[in-house]
């Protein structure tokens, strides 16, 4: 049994993934952390992470940014592994998520997705095989009107798993419309769709001479990044010092 704490349980994704360990026989919530909680939860909820208590086999993390200083450090201190989902973390948290896992056991994907991280390994592959031939390749991503970013972190990171398979001679292109000539062969173009509820679209174009391959995933909920979350936590219990990604959890 894997021992969880929610760091951020009453945020929307906290939500999700506590309901789904309830589902799971394999794992359990032993707490939770959140700055507002309304009692209501079936376990017991601690302000700030420095104030739980609970003996725990992983720390699962959907929170902010700004907390997420706190948590690395309890997690060293505690040697507790962690899962950590929450995104847009500066440069500088970056370093010491990198310093921290040189400490304790911390996994970290852009996407918690478990079908979008063996796109990007089916990715590679497929990269190694169509690039060399010439195929042009693109992505489309498609999410909901209130996300801000774009290209969404999970399309860059299919950028990058392409990159790894053909070389870094491959350049992103964002926008084309001040450009009048044709398109190079060695360069990855994004599109970012943003309307309605859309959860998350990914299209990976690959277009030849005559024939045209297409690797898609469509998350129709956010449930698919609470149970990759839940996997992850399975695989990260026991694990050494280290920093690890959904890449290690698929195999």
């Amino acid at each position: 049994m894997t021992k969880v704490i929610m760091h951020g349980c009453n945020g929307k994704m906290g939500k999700i993934i506590a309901g789904l360990i309830g589902e799971d026989e394999e794992i359990t919530l032993v707490a939770g952390v959140d700055a507002m909680d309304d009692g209501k939860n079936p376990f017991p909820v601690f302000q700030s992470i420095n104030e739980c208590d609970a003996e725990a086999d992983v720390v699962i993390d959907f929170s902010t940014a700004g907390a997420v200083d706190g948590l690395l450090a309890y997690c060293v201190e505690k040697q507790v592994p962690c899962v950590l989902c929450t995104t847009g973390l500066s440069e500088e948290q970056l370093g010491k998520v990198k310093e921290a896992s040189g400490k304790v056991a911390i996994l970290k994907s852009a996407n918690m997705s478990l079908g979008i991280n063996l796109l990007m390994k089916l990715l590679k592959e497929a990269a190694e095989v169509l690039a060399p031939a010439g195929f042009d390749i693109e992505i489309v991503e498609k999410h909901h009107r209130m996300k801000v970013d774009a290209p969404s972190g999970t399309a860059l990171a299919l950028g990058d798993s392409i990159k790894e398979a053909v070389g870094d001679e491959y350049g992103y292109v964002y926008d084309r419309s001040g450009r009048r000539k044709k398109r190079p062969q060695k360069e990855i173009g994004f599109s970012a769709v943003r309307g309605g509820t859309i959860v998350g679209e990914h299209d990976v174009i690959f277009a030849g001479a005559d024939e045209v391959v297409t690797f898609s995933h469509t998350a129709l909920s956010r449930g698919v990044f609470g149970k990759g979350a839940i996997e992850a936590a399975k695989f990260l219990k026991g694990k050494p010092a280290g920093l690890y990604d959904m890449g290690h959890v698929i195999g």
